[in-house]
């Protein structure tokens, strides 16, 4: 195991050392760490552009096609607090390489499905791969950047890289997607792949905590079957309506959540260090780093649908008109580095939150028109992405510096939980609530009554009926589709909204120092 030890400390008090500073294999060893993540964040967006060409090829229900979507979140999420722990005691290089492997081949198989509960499997094994990447990338670069003005740089740079992917994603997607069929969107992972695990033993010095004590398999277990079960009822019920089926799963997790920490404070050794939550910047760090991906996440999700399938655009030019919000995304994670360098991070976090509620708030202007609507959606992303790459660099940099070295991918493991979970709401929830109004604002007046199923199913499958009608009434019941789904994206916008002001207020309130 690689240790960082400084060879000349500089002593500012007694028995204090300056912290050792990064060496050239340490920054170079990070543009390793970043295509990790890389991988993961084109996967997340190029999937967002290809949601209409699976429905059209796989025609899965609205739920299926939700499961497609999150169900690779809800995993991660579930294991992410378990991983973490992993790749303290065995390794976290180890661990980064074994689910860069993972993720490669689950990718493969997602490729070539060829029914839809086929790739909801295969997302599945792509959650479980991903969910030892994630903590795993973030944990490394708290052991390799030990100076915290080093790290704060180094986390924006990871953070960048996520905007980055996110950005590549639906220009690299709309190109695949108009050239070669859907699956390709997934195939982009395998070169990332390649390179991380031929440079990553090279690079990247493992790490590990030397004293990990004995790992907790009944918290384990635990703490997958409190998260997956919540998320899955929440899903449900912002899908159907609350019904005692999602309530009994949701309570069972609740209570799994409730045992699983009550276990953590008996233990020597626990798998959550719950003492972290006492610190307020660690606390709001965590709940603003959810709260913003779960703004990001939602838009994606409906935003791509709306571009194609409201106003029209090809797989690219959505992709094209995403960008500006992508790019932006990328720039604010490089200049949160510089802004909590002169400004208290609580402050930076407010006012991040802020701009991206801002932008939210003007998709109340998209209809279903081009001519009015492209401007909004440009301008409301672009707030709404420099927002939160702002947000999510300052909320993992406070997370990860409250912790100990020793404990990084334990504390990583919570910020990207928060993140993951955020992912999976924010499609879930925002997702659903689109889809809800959507089905009851469509005019059916035209629609047999043995099709409104059908017809109602989903954006996609709305589109595709409408062009099934007699051309009389095929434009009316296509314009009623268009209108009922911008009227979700109002509601949605509101809420989302209002959700990053109150965010937004919590962080405003942290006034504790920039972490050391």
């Amino acid at each position: 195991m690689t240790t960082h030890t400084a060879k000349n400390p500089r002593l500012t008090g007694p028995n204090l050392e300056t912290p050792p500073r990064a060496t050239a294999r340490d920054w170079a060893g990070l543009a390793v760490l970043a295509l990790a993540l890389l991988l993961l964040a084109v996967d997340a967006t190029v999937l967002d552009l290809a949601v209409p060409a699976i429905s059209a090829d796989l025609a899965p229900t609205t739920p299926q096609l939700l499961w497609i979507i999150d169900v690779y979140s809800f995993v991660l999420a579930g294991l992410l607090v378990m991983m973490g722990n992993l790749g303290d005691r065995i390794g976290r290089r180890r661990l980064l390489l074994i689910g860069a492997a993972g993720f490669g081949l689950a990718s493969v198989i997602a490729a070539w499905a060829v029914s839809p509960e086929m790739l909801i499997g295969a997302r599945v094994l792509q959650g479980v791969a991903g969910a030892t990447l994630m903590p795993a990338t973030l944990g490394l670069i708290r052991s390799m950047f030990l100076d915290p003005r080093q790290r704060t740089v180094a986390i924006a740079v990871w953070s960048a890289m996520a905007g980055g992917g996110a950005a590549a994603g639906p220009l690299l997607g709309g190109w695949l997607l108009e050239h070669y069929w859907w699956g390709s969107v997934f195939l982009v992972n395998l070169p990332v792949m390649l390179v991380l695990i031929a440079l990553g033993p090279f690079l990247v010095p493992e790490s590990r905590d030397p004293n990990p004590g004995r790992f907790d398999l009944p918290s384990a277990g635990l703490s997958m079957l409190a998260l997956v079960p919540i998320v899955y009822a929440i899903k449900e019920s912002a899908a159907h309506g609350l019904s005692l089926t999602s309530a009994v799963i949701g309570m069972a997790g609740v209570l799994a959540g409730v045992v699983f920490v009550r276990r953590q404070r008996t233990l020597d050794n626990p798998m959550l260090d719950l003492k972290l939550f006492a610190l307020p910047r660690f606390r709001t760090a965590v709940i603003t780093n959810l709260l913003a991906v779960f703004a990001l996440a939602g838009v994606l999700f409906f935003g791509s649908q709306y571009l194609q399938l409201v106003l029209g655009h090809s797989p690219m030019e959505a992709g094209l008109l995403l960008l500006p919000g992508l790019a932006a995304s990328v720039l604010a994670s490089l200049a949160a580095a510089w802004l909590v360098q002169r400004i208290r991070p609580g402050a930076v976090l407010g006012s991040a939150l802020t701009v991206a509620a801002f932008g939210s708030a003007l998709f109340l202007w998209l209809g279903p028109d081009a001519a009015g609507s492209t401007t909004p959606f440009i301008l409301g992303f672009l707030f709404i992405g420099a927002g939160v790459g702002v947000a999510l660099t300052v909320s993992s940099d406070l997370v990860v510096s409250s912790a100990p070295v020793e404990r990084a991918g334990a504390a990583a493991a919570v910020s990207e939980t928060a993140y993951e979970t955020g992912i999976a709401l924010g499609v879930a929830i925002l997702g659903s609530v689109v889809m809800a109004i959507f089905r009851n604002g469509l005019d059916l007046t035209h629609v047999p009554g043995d099709q409104v199923g059908v017809a109602s199913e989903s954006l996609g499958a709305a589109t595709g009926f409408a062009r099934q009608l007699p051309e009389a009434v095929s434009g009316e019941f296509l314009a009623s589709v268009h209108t009922a789904f911008v009227s979700g994206i109002h509601f949605a916008a509101i809420g989302t909204a209002s959700i990053l002001l109150i965010a937004a207020v919590v962080a405003f309130r942290l006034r504790a120092a920039r972490p050391q």
